[in-house]
């Protein structure tokens, strides 16, 4: 466990640590270096060979010969090869051989040559963290993380080190944030029901949530809050749309009988690239029934679903010539995953409500994952990175549709319509638009 005392003892598997020697050839003359006489009895330097004795250093380490390999590495040093990859053989030597305060000599020498080494960074939080001083060695840790992307492709004693490092961060997190709390609530201030807003601040402090901030991929209107779900009593002509759950229901079993009504949610275009990293493209696991697209009503499929769309009726639907709004039914076949995305624009919001649920279907909007509730809807800023899964044996339907922003005002609102319309005039080309 993270800030346990006890024994010096291997922190990495002792195999091929000194994978490439320091300074490959050999020292000469050097102070410090072997001396012999000569027959005439003048002292003379030999060739010192690093490689060749990091090499047996290393062959010592791989048997479990701290003592061994720790005096090979002096030796080392002393002939003046004391690069950052020997001093961190010799922390490793000095660890086997139980030598404490070699090893931290070591170290901190290492990181001296090179203060960027991770392998020499990880030891440094290793010994904060023996020493029970979780915060020094948080931030040695998270430097390594910072540095390394996840997934990267890392060697066996660095990929070993850098999961440890990953684990007793969690683990300080957690431990950190369990003291803030209880401080908190000696002072009356301990996050309850309703404190959603706090408490998730916390969960950001202590790094057990990430940050997620607004990625449009078309358009970004500046200072609008960065808010994931929005509180549902901000939007009371939600009530009729919920109220309708049960005739909605009604209308989209009738066009689910036709098996030809839903159409992959993302179709290939012959003008546009074919590039489908997530097997998405054409896929009938995610589709959908239109009622409107891209601006445009589906005439027949708007007789199809009348009472879908008399319950939006008092919604702040965008009007916008071939981009909004969309409204539709969104389906999503057993065990699909809708991977990791960021909507267009950051004007509207996007807005669900669960017609057909199963059990075991999830939402992730940003750091907060919901479950959906049947007949329950509620709206999220879709330019803040969002995915959807439907791990159970069943199909989930959602009616999605998309509404204003609500901290617009009635002359932004305008402006951005004019603005898209008029970006579609100086192109003189329907715009791909894709919710």
């Amino acid at each position: 466990m993270c800030g346990q005392s006890g024994s010096l003892r291997p922190l990495y598997p002792v195999r091929r640590l000194i994978a490439t020697p320091p300074r490959s050839g050999t020292l000469t003359g050097r102070p410090g270096a072997a001396c012999m006489p000569e027959r005439g009895g003048a002292m003379t330097t030999t060739r010192f060979d690093v490689r060749q004795k990091a090499a047996e250093a290393g062959a010592a380490l791989n048997r479990g010969d701290g003592v061994s390999a720790l005096a090979i590495f002096r030796t080392i040093i002393e002939a003046g090869g004391g690069d950052a990859s020997i001093w961190y053989g010799t922390a490793l030597a000095a660890t086997l051989a139980g030598d404490r305060a070699t090893r931290h000599d070591a170290i901190t020498k290492g990181l001296e040559i090179e203060p960027s080494n991770p392998r020499l960074l990880i030891l440094k939080a290793d010994d904060y963290a023996e020493q029970g001083n979780d915060r020094a060695a948080a931030s040695h840790y998270n430097i390594v993380l910072r540095m390394i992307p996840e997934g990267a492709q890392l060697p066996p004693d660095l990929a070993a080190g850098v999961d440890r490092a990953r684990e007793r961060c969690a683990g300080f997190a957690d431990g950190y944030a369990k003291k803030l709390t209880d401080r908190l609530a000696q002072k009356g201030a301990a996050p309850s029901h309703g404190d959603g807003r706090f408490a998730r601040s916390l969960d950001v402090m202590t790094g057990k949530r990430q940050l997620y901030f607004q990625e449009p991929k078309v358009y970004h209107f500046p200072e609008l809050p960065q808010i994931q779900f929005y509180d549902r009593e901000m939007f009371p002509w939600m009530d009729r749309v919920e109220a309708a759950t049960d005739n909605i229901r009604e209308e989209l079993l009738g066009v689910l009988a036709d098996d030809a009504a839903f159409t992959p949610y993302i179709e290939g275009s012959k003008d546009r690239p074919q590039h489908d990293v997530h097997n998405l493209l054409n896929n009938p696991a995610w589709s959908a029934f239109y009622l409107w697209k891209n601006g445009e009503p589906v005439a027949d499929h708007i007789a199809r679903c009348p009472k879908t769309m008399a319950a939006l009726e008092g919604a702040p639907i965008p009007n916008i010539r071939h981009r909004s709004p969309s409204i539709l039914f969104s389906l999503m076949k057993p065990g699909m995953h809708i991977p990791p995305h960021n909507g267009l624009v950051n004007t509207r919001l996007i807005c669900h409500l669960p017609i057909i649920l199963p059990d075991a279907c999830e939402f992730r909007v940003g750091n907060e994952i919901r479950k959906w509730e049947l007949g329950k809807a509620w709206a999220f800023d879709d330019t803040i990175n969002h995915e959807a899964w439907n791990r159970s044996n069943e199909t989930r339907v959602i009616l999605l549709w998309e509404i204003w922003r609500p901290e617009l005002t009635q002359r932004e609102r305008e402006q951005v319509t004019a603005l898209f319309e008029a970006i579609e005039d100086e192109d003189g080309k329907r715009p791909d638009w894709d919710i």
